[in-house]
Parts: structure tokens; sequence; C-alpha cells
């Protein structure tokens, strides 16, 4: 692979992290070693086959899940969702006792951010991030958000903003991704 040089490496890195959309996988090398960043494209690809097994066990909409995993991990750039905390959906707490502390930001619940320092669960995998997520909204409070409790997505999405996150216009990111990536074609 030819090198290039370190600052258009860095710019590469920068945009793909803002999500402009690469239509591949785009591998660079720097003096610093190989990367290898994902497109939106693939990170759905490689979580959706896992995520319509989990959703349809637990009667959820993979759709929503894999909109939330997009949205939460930053279309899978995020550091706390890739090695070694693989987590999706920005769960805090502990996984079987592993965790791992950043900063978030949270709404104030009239649309104002701010930044806070939180423990977030740290997963061996993506199959166990979407696992414990399912398990999450197996609870009660998240029955707004179950395939047998709503007539579509959307209802699920609606459900999922104030109680799962404080983002105000929750509901309204995630459509939007499952409408952009046609993720509906994941619920069965």
């Amino acid at each position: 692979m030819p090198k290039r040089k370190k600052g258009l490496d860095l710019l590469i890195l920068a945009l793909a992290t803002v999500g402009l959309g690469f239509m591949a996988y785009q591998a660079f090398e720097t003096e610093q070693g190989t990367y290898t960043v994902a497109t939106e494209d693939s990170f759905v690809e490689a979580i959706a086959p896992d995520a319509q097994v989990v959703a349809d066990h637990y009667g959820l909409y993979a759709s929503v899940m894999i909109a939330q995993a997009l949205l939460e991990s930053e279309r899978g750039t995020s550091r706390l969702s890739q090695a070694p905390h693989y987590n999706l959906f920005g769960i805090k707490g502990t996984y079987q006792g592993e965790g791992v502390t950043f900063l978030t930001n949270e709404d104030d619940g009239s649309g104002d951010m701010y930044e806070i320092r939180d423990q977030f669960r740290s997963y061996p995998s993506y199959y166990a991030s979407l696992t414990d997520y399912a398990l999450v909204l197996s609870q009660p409070m998240y029955a707004g958000t179950w395939k047998a409790n709503t007539t579509s997505y959307q209802d699920a999405t609606l459900a999922l903003t104030g109680t799962y996150a404080t983002d105000s216009s929750y509901n309204v990111k995630l459509n939007r991704l499952i409408e952009q990536y046609n993720l509906t074609q994941y619920d069965y």
C-alpha cells in the first residue's frame, strides 16, 4: 500500500469520523500504523444479521436497534463502540463487572445540552452489546418499544424519547436514520 502524508491521513480519518460516507472500507497507513475506517453501510451490514436475530427473539424492531446503534456509536466510530468495549448503545453501568468511564452529553429536557463523566458498560463483543440492549428494553418501562405494543417503528422510537435517551428529539433522529438506510428491511 502506498504511503500518504500524515496530514492527508488525518483528514481522511476526520472526514470518516464525521460520517461523510465513504462507500467501502478505507484502509491507509501512517507512521503510527494501519487504520481501517468503516462506512455507515458496512457498519449496518456488519451488525444487521445479529440485530435481526436478537430483535426477533425479544419482540423488538431490528430497524430501531440498528438506528440506535448508528446514532449512539457515532456510526461505529466512537471509542466506546470499538474494542475493547463494544458498547453500541451508550448503555451506562457495568456488564458482568466490566465498565469504563467517558464524557457524555446529556439533555436537560428542554433541548439544552451539558457534559458529564459517567460509567458505561464494556462488552466482549457486539453480539453481547446487542443482547444486553434487548434485555434492557425488556424492562416494563420500555414496553412502548415492543412490537406487541406498537403499530410501527415510529411508536417505538417515540417511546424511547425521554426514557432511553434524554435527547428531546431522539425519535426524530432515529426515524431519519431508519428512513435514510432503509432499515425496515431488517424487520420481520
